[in-house]
């Protein structure tokens, strides 16, 4: 590596220690190793190092250089690496990069020209963004090259230098898939976009696939390293916007959600002692403490828009009774897409199996209120409300006077209530 070099890539990590603290403290995590340029032709991490083209990181800007070095450090600590599973490995690498990049931009980050970038994608995770792409698509790629760099201000060729021309000239040349498990290059892929250069040159050789279990145990780490960071971040007051609701979802508690369930269904169950006046026929006057139980009213409410698939409802049917069981509760079942569904409600008594309808519409719009209207309706109002969305549809304005429970499908916030995520 030469002195210039070498000198570029401390100074862009020292200005994210600086000015981005939580992707300059991971940063700091990743060993930078020089590459051989036959199989890196931008810049790679497998999640134990972090191996670029000397070529290419020559070619960018100081600020581009953050870019490059965040790019690659989030992606380990989003443990991509970790996520692939039976993806293909091509459209992956591309789905992550359409999750991340946008989050590094909204930080103020200045991206790479060959950054993948395209706004309907802003604030999708990497597994909702796969399904939208499509494999081998030329088409596609071409689309996704014409979406690079988005915050450019447009100055055209005639403006540019020469020596601007000719980084930029090596740096569309340098755009390729870099090889390997857990590789993820920075901009797009190019077909056939330059032979492979002497393998005998300087650089480090591709490192070996990671076995599984190297596989879990850097996704610990990463998760570890990030919550570290973020801490450091927030107490130093940089971290905010994009970054802070990735973080904030991603360190959420992951307890099950049918232990959550069960938890707070025997919190309402009124089980309680009595001083209440015996029977007359009974001898002793004393008057002793019993145990007695009263019966518990839980509303359950599915969101039957189209996000929840049938046999998630299912499943969640199923816990429901599973939890009733063991419990004196009486359970009221309402299906609401936008209105209530036809037939509701449907009442089940303790005794009862908790079980669907056979038949009851939905596929609509999405709204909350018809639920907690009707509830507010009743002559008693429930001891708990369960609702099973994805939480994207329209609030009550006002939160009601009974505890409610979200089970949420997905990452959207709820404006009052426990929500549980759903795992």
């Amino acid at each position: 590596m030469s002195e210039d070099l070498e000198k570029k890539l401390a100074t862009a990590r020292t200005k994210l220690i600086l000015d981005k603290p939580f992707l300059g403290a991971m940063v700091l995590r990743l060993p930078m190793l020089e590459a051989k340029p036959d199989w890196c032709k931008t810049t790679f991490s497998n999640g134990k190092a972090l191996y670029y083209n000397p070529e290419y990181i020559d070619a960018l800007s100081a600020d581009q250089t953050q870019f490059a070095l965040a790019h690659e450090t989030l992606h380990c600590a989003l443990s991509h690496f970790a996520r692939r599973a039976h993806r293909v490995k091509h459209r992956w690498e591309m789905a992550c990069d359409l999750a991340i990049n946008p989050i590094l931009i909204q930080d103020g980050l200045t991206p790479t020209p060959d950054a993948l970038y395209m706004r309907e994608y802003e604030g999708l995770s990497a597994e909702e963004i796969y399904p939208c792409l499509q494999d081998n698509d030329n088409d596609q790629d071409r689309e996704l090259e014409q979406n690079v760099n988005p915050d450019s201000d447009g100055e055209g060729e005639g403006g540019k230098g020469d020596e601007q021309k000719q980084k930029e000239g090596n740096q569309k040349k340098q755009r390729s898939e870099s090889k390997g498990q857990g590789s993820y290059a920075v901009g797009a892929r190019e077909e056939n976009s330059q032979k492979n250069n002497d393998s005998d040159g300087q650089g480090a050789s591709e490192p070996e696939p990671l076995t599984q279990q190297e596989i879990e145990s850097l996704a610990v780490q990463w998760q570890q390293r990030m919550a570290s960071a973020a801490q450091q971040a927030i107490q130093a007051g940089k971290l905010g916007g994009a970054m802070a609701r990735m973080v904030d979802h991603l360190l959420q508690p992951r307890l099950p959600w049918r232990m959550l369930l069960a938890r707070y269904l025997s919190m309402v169950a009124r089980d309680d002692y009595t001083y209440s006046r015996p029977s007359n026929r009974r001898g002793d006057p004393a008057v002793y403490p019993s145990l007695r139980s009263a019966q518990v009213d839980v509303v359950v409410a599915l969101d039957t828009s189209g996000s929840i698939s049938n046999n998630e409802i299912a499943e969640f049917i199923g816990e429901i009774d599973a939890i009733k069981s063991h419990l004196r509760a009486r359970i009221t079942l309402l299906a609401c897409d936008a209105k209530l569904a036809e037939g509701a409600p449907w009442q089940f008594e303790p005794w009862e199996a908790f079980e669907l309808p056979k038949k009851f519409s939905g596929g609509g719009g999405t709204s909350f209120v018809p639920v907690f209207d009707w509830a507010e309706q009743q002559d008693r109002k429930p001891d708990l409300l369960v609702y099973f969305t994805d939480a994207q549809g329209k609030f009550p304005k006002i939160e009601p006077a009974f505890p409610v429970i979200w089970l949420v499908k997905g990452k959207t916030p709820v404006p009052w209530g426990q929500r549980v995520q759903l795992n």
